[in-house]
């Protein structure tokens, strides 16, 4: 699992940012509990949360960059387990690049946390459901705040 390096963040204190979750449905026993996860972590942290739903991965770019104009910071959601087929690799590409050319258009973070496993099993285990070893849902909109709080002090000095 990837868990390893992963710093420990201590708790962030978003009050003011407002932060979008853009959540795709496809795999969705795995999708609503990375939603879940994302959306209780994001008002735990005192952000204002909106929630937005698309209906696969290759949906997420276009909904986030949207959305990117218009909050402090954005999370994106999502699940896609490799098949037999070479689709895999294009989907995960296609959106990997997409939000990361979004954060930097639009110099606003995406917290990317979609999730690309070779079985429901990985994807379960990184989900954040009980018993599971990660929680990308959480961590990804940890990472989303924390970085929103960083721009703002650059921006404010």
């Amino acid at each position: 699992m990837s868990k390893e390096g992963l710093p420990q963040i201590e708790k962030v204190d978003a009050t003011g940012l407002r932060v979008a979750v853009v959540t795709a449905t496809w795999n969705a026993d795995i999708c609503d509990v990375l939603h879940e996860r994302a959306v209780s972590t994001g008002r735990a942290a005192g952000a204002q949360v909106a929630e937005f739903r698309v209906v696969g991965a290759l949906e997420l770019p276009v909904v986030v960059q949207e959305a990117a104009r218009r909050y402090d910071a954005v999370v994106a959601l999502g699940c896609v387990i490799k098949g037999g087929t070479p689709h895999f690799d294009y989907v995960c590409d296609s959106v990997t690049a997409g939000l990361t050319r979004i954060a930097l258009d639009e110099s606003t973070p995406v917290g990317n946390g979609v999730l690309t496993t070779l079985t429901h099993e990985q994807a379960v285990e990184r989900s954040g459901a009980e018993g599971s070893v990660e929680d990308k849902g959480a961590e990804s909109m940890i990472a989303a705040l924390s970085t929103a709080l960083t721009l703002r002090q650059l921006r404010d000095e």
